[in-house]
């Protein structure tokens, strides 16, 4: 089974993503910030991350940083989500230049979440 791990600050995101991925056929682990995400991808080693940009303490950006500088983390697909539309230009060009897998905006369907995620997962067999 293949275990993907949720960086979000809303709890609510946290069940609504873990209800759609758990259906079909993933283990979820979950994370508040980006510094609880550092030390579970160390414990646990995920297959893909599903990470928010606007946390508390350290963002999203500055997890992805951290994870591609530590070599055992630096595989780690991420796929990044914002609600900051706004900004999605600017946003994007920061993903790719940080090496995120992809960016998906809220609010966000399960078919575009399950899609988007079955999508990396499958690139990254690939490989």
């Amino acid at each position: 089974m293949r275990k993907i791990l949720i960086v979000d600050d809303d709890p609510v995101v946290h069940l609504l993503y873990k209800k759609h991925l758990e259906r079909e056929g993933f283990e979820l682990l979950m994370a508040r910030d980006g510094t609880e995400a550092l030390s579970v991808v160390a414990q646990t080693k995920p297959d893909l991350i599903v990470m928010d940009i606007m946390m508390p303490e350290l963002n999203g950006f500055a997890t992805i940083r951290k994870l591609k500088e530590d070599e055992a983390m630096r595989e780690v697909p991420v796929i990044v989500i914002t609600a900051n539309v706004d900004h999605y230009a600017t946003i994007s060009k920061e993903v790719q230049f940080g090496g995120a897998a992809g960016l998906l905006t809220k609010p966000l369907s399960p078919a575009k979440l399950v899609g988007e995620v079955r999508r990396v997962l499958s690139v990254r067999s690939q490989t």
